[in-house]
Formats: structure tokens, C-alpha cells, sequence
């Protein structure tokens, strides 16, 4: 009987999702509009929307980052700001300041741009420590401190930063503390060939390019993220997820021996909890109400990336944090 009923409430779960996830379409469809390719970015940015979760996109200059994240805010109809990192701005510019006011002699609050649902922090890395730690606080908790008392955001908050890699010349790299705190950190490629000449064809033009319409609600967002908590994960999967995870701290256990001296650090108990939930969002995205370790393995590389440091050894021999985290992908064993 038992299993019966869990294949009922599958099948209900099922229902459900086919429901709320029919959004996920729409958002595609009107974002072809005026972003040509870049697919697996849009994927990436909807997953951490719907899993709750700050993306880092990196890649150089010119690859419709800004554009996508814009266009992205524009299509779910919320508030969103734009915040410019120079190596000159202030906390206060991020989070707003106290204001005295002489008529009343009094200091009255003036909120910053970090105020909204959506935040573009377009080339966070070329702030310094100070503008980073007050992103900090917005990010992990959620809230911010503007004198004694301490403001709560709205919801949906969600950080969506963009970084040049770190060889270009005026960029601080970010702290690993900073970093961890992203669920994502994907890699932006140049697009091909075709794309490029379809870019080229749309955007060689003085005129004014194509205007988006919302197709979703933050509200309707909101609804799909308690959804995405419902989605099935097996025990197996989540045994998945650990030995992922516990491969990069202790290589051995996992028949990776040769890897010991090549990680400094392994990925943060953050990494577990993230993988998880970006698993999910991406099965909600495919409309199904369980996780299968393809949806894992399809999210591992952006959600580990960032959080498994090479040693100067593995540097010295040009071995990445993806070079490694694929040789754990092809080792640990699949459910």
C-alpha cells in the first residue's frame, strides 16, 4: 500500500509541477527576443532564482552579461538596480547612510540601491574590502545595518554578479569567504560563429531594440520556490551529492590519491546544501517532480568551482579547480 500511495503523491507532485513550472517557457521565449544564444547562462540564472541562490557569472567584457540580468528582471516584472563597483565607491553608496536632519534634529535613513529584488553587481571585483564585507551581510543574512538598526529585504533577493577575470588589470581578486556564498559561479564563453553573425545582424542598428514584456510575477516566484522545496530526492541521490562533496576534502577515501597534493581545500559543507538545492530547481525546470543524479552531475561543476582551491603545486602545473572537480566526477561512483 505504502508504495502505491508514494506513487500517487508522485503523480500529484507531477501535476503540480507541470503547473508551476509552465512559466520557465514563457521566460525563454521572451528573452529569444533580444538575447541570441547564451542559453546555459539563462538556465544558470533561473536556478539560482528559483533555489534561492547569488550567481557570479565571469567572463571578459562584451558577452551580454549586464543584458542578460537586466532582461532577466525586466521579464519577471520586479524591482531591480544596477550597481556599477568602481575601486572609489562606498558601503554607503551600496546600502544608503544616515541623513541629519536640521529642521527636526534628527537623523532620518536613506536607503541605498541595495533595496530591491534584483541585483546587478556589475563588476563586483573591482571594489575593495570594504564594499565587499557590506554585500556580505545583504547576501548571507538577508537584511542590512544603516546606523543601529538593521533593515530586512525584500523577497525575492537575489545577487547576480558579473567579474572580469582576475588577470585583468584593476581587479581585486575576491575573498574565498565572499565567494562561498555564491551558490553558482558559472563561466561565460564567446559564443559561436552563428550566434555572433545573429548579434551582429540585431544590434548594428541605431534604432530602438526590441522592448520586453513581464511574464511572470515576483509573487508567482515565490510560489515556485516552495514548490521546488517539494521535489523528491532519494537517498541514494543525496549519497551522491555527499561523496561529491567529501571526495575533494579527503581524496583518498574516494581512489583519487593522486589528487592529496593538488587541493588546498576542499568544498564548503555550503557546497551540500547548494547542490541540493540547485538540483532540485533544475529538475522543477524540467518539469519533474523527483532529482536524478544527471541533475547533479549537470549542476556540480557551478556550484564546486568556486569553492575547491587548487595548492601552488596544481598551479605550478597549470591543473584548474575544473580539472579536478572533473576527475571526481568521473571517479566517484553514480547511483
Amino acid at each position: 500500500m505504502a508504495n502505491t500511495s508514494t506513487s500517487v503523491d508522485m503523480q500529484a507532485l507531477g501535476e503540480k509541477i507541470q503547473q508551476s513550472s509552465a512559466f520557465i517557457e514563457d521566460i525563454y521565449t521572451e528573452l529569444d527576443k533580444v538575447i541570441v544564444g547564451q542559453k546555459y547562462m539563462i538556465n544558470r540564472l533561473l536556478v539560482g532564482l528559483l533555489a534561492d541562490g547569488h550567481v557570479l557569472l565571469e567572463g571578459v567584457p562584451g558577452l551580454a552579461k549586464t543584458l542578460t540580468v537586466s532582461s532577466l528582471a525586466k521579464v519577471i516584472n520586479t524591482k531591480f538596480q544596477r550597481l556599477q563597483f568602481t575601486p572609489d565607491l562606498l558601503p554607503a553608496d551600496l546600502i544608503g547612510t544616515l541623513i541629519y536632519n536640521q529642521k527636526e534634529a534628527e537623523f532620518t535613513v536613506k536607503k541605498g540601491p541595495i533595496f530591491a529584488n534584483i541585483i546587478l553587481a556589475d563588476e563586483i571585483n573591482r571594489s575593495p574590502a570594504k564594499v565587499q564585507s557590506a554585500l556580505l551581510e545583504a547576501m548571507q543574512e538577508k537584511q542590512v545595518t544603516i546606523g543601529d538598526t538593521t533593515y530586512p529585504l525584500d523577497k525575492p533577493f537575489l545577487t547576480l554578479a558579473t567579474q572580469n577575470p582576475v588577470e585583468q588589470e584593476g581587479t581585486y581578486p575576491l575573498p574565498e569567504a565572499q565567494v562561498d556564498r555564491f551558490m553558482l559561479k558559472i563561466k561565460i564563453d564567446y559564443p559561436s560563429e552563428s550566434e555572433e553573425l545573429e548579434i551582429m545582424r540585431r544590434m548594428a542598428k541605431t534604432a530602438d531594440k526590441q522592448e520586453l514584456k513581464p511574464v511572470i510575477t515576483t509573487e508567482k516566484v515565490l510560489e515556485a520556490r516552495e514548490v521546488v522545496d517539494e521535489i523528491y530526492v532519494d537517498e541514494k541521490v543525496e549519497q551522491y551529492i555527499i561523496d561529491l562533496v567529501f571526495a575533494t576534502r579527503d581524496p583518498e577515501k574516494y581512489n583519487l590519491e593522486d589528487l592529496s597534493d593538488l587541493i588546498n581545500f576542499g568544498a564548503s559543507p555550503r557546497a551540500s546544501i547548494n547542490l541540493n538545492l540547485a538540483s532540485r530547481a533544475h529538475a522543477f525546470m524540467e518539469h519533474r517532480p523527483y532529482v536524478t543524479p544527471e541533475d547533479v552531475r549537470t549542476i556540480a561543476m557551478d556550484v564546486l568551482r568556486h569553492r575547491v582551491i587548487p595548492t601552488f603545486e596544481a598551479e605550478a602545473e597549470n591543473i584548474t579547480s575544473e580539472d579536478l572537480i572533473d576527475k571526481i566526477m568521473s571517479t566517484v561512483q553514480v547511483p
